[in-house]
């Protein structure tokens, strides 16, 4: 196998009592998309930061396309593109000139820029809005010339910071097909997502990061694989009745019974669906314990993200950003 083309080790990041990043390990091989998944707060958005230059780490060490992060990071930013969790262009400008800007800090010629924002405003079905400023665009065009704009300079890596934030469903699914079309040009990509069919759908391998720290890392399939075959999933009339219901359905379980306590939910994972919901129904009534639903599907990213942390990648804490700038709003009053 070839040198990962995103490589970093034992990467950490503090904001003030805040540790962002806690010791972060990745590889990314070069063609394919790195999926961060966790939920906001988790440290996607500093490590995406770290790896394009943005913040410099604590410590540990990051290369990117063969350059060091922190010591080389001139030459990076000329091989590398990021779109991050919100629209980056200028409302003032059309879509147009918001390119043709990016090509000159690319230090692309005038002729050149020009070329360049019009074959990118065609691939992104822009060309009929190219001329009018960027603030009558839709949320969804936006973030269009935000990935646009992010390609200009021909990057070697992208990195897509939460990329379908705020996206209607038919934009979501849009951009996806984009974003493969894009990888099997050669593009590689490290996207994160707090989405669990984004990550399902597009990511060749996922790391699952909560606290600052990658908790797993494999294929999607080798991630749910660590569930075992099928997963119970039990809605519980009683919240009270939660933890009887886990000692009534025990015996069941080929792994961890997980509570989404929130919605009163029980998970469990069990080897084969045959006679399962009987058999879980004969024992909960026995326990006494009223059902409001019961169901049984296949493990999914969900599962996986519950089984290592006790709750759901949609129990989202604070984001990345707010961490920052609760931070930084503490240093000013000092």
């Amino acid at each position: 196998m070839s040198a990962p083309i995103i490589s970093a080790t034992g990467i950490t990041k503090s904001f003030g009592d805040v540790h962002a990043l806690t010791g972060v390990d990745l590889e990314v091989q070069a063609g394919t998309v790195y999926g961060l998944l966790g939920p906001n707060g988790a440290g996607k958005t500093t490590m995406v930061r770290v790896l394009t230059t943005l913040l410099k780490p604590d410590a540990g060490k990051a290369t990117v396309a063969g350059y060091d992060v922190v010591t080389q990071a001139a030459q990076l930013r000329t091989t590398i593109g990021l779109a991050g969790q919100y629209a980056a262009v200028d409302e003032i400008l059309t879509g147009r000139e918001n390119l043709e800007m990016v090509g000159r800090l690319y230090h692309l010629s005038p002729g050149e820029s020009r070329d360049r924002a019009e074959e990118i405003l065609e691939r992104f079905d822009l060309t009929h809005a190219a001329g009018r400023t960027v603030k009558t665009y839709s949320g969804g065009m936006r973030r269009r010339l935000d990935l646009a704009a992010s390609l200009v300079g021909r990057p070697q890596v992208l990195f897509l910071d939460e990329p379908t934030t705020g996206l209607d469903p038919r934009s979501r699914l849009g951009l996806w097909e984009f974003i493969e079309r894009l990888v099997e040009g050669g593009t590689t990509l490290l996207l994160t997502t707090q989405y669990l069919e984004e990550a399902d759908r597009l990511a060749d391998r996922i790391a699952v990061i909560d606290k600052g720290a990658v908790i797993a890392e494999g294929t999607s399939d080798e991630l749910k694989g660590t569930i075992g075959g099928d997963v119970l999933e039990l809605e519980i009339a009683d919240p009270a009745n939660l933890q009887l219901a886990i000692g009534a359905v025990e015996g069941m379980c080929c792994g961890e019974a997980t509570v989404d306590e929130l919605r009163n939910i029980v998970r469990v994972p069990v080897e084969t669906a045959v006679g399962t919901i009987t058999d879980a129904v004969r024992r909960l009534d026995t326990a006494g314990v009223k059902l409001v639903d019961i169901a049984i599907h296949r493990p999914t990213l969900d599962d996986v993200f519950l089984s290592l942390t006790g709750e759901s990648v949609e129990d989202a804490l604070p984001a990345d950003d707010e961490l920052v700038t609760a931070n930084s709003r503490k240093r000013s009053r000092r």
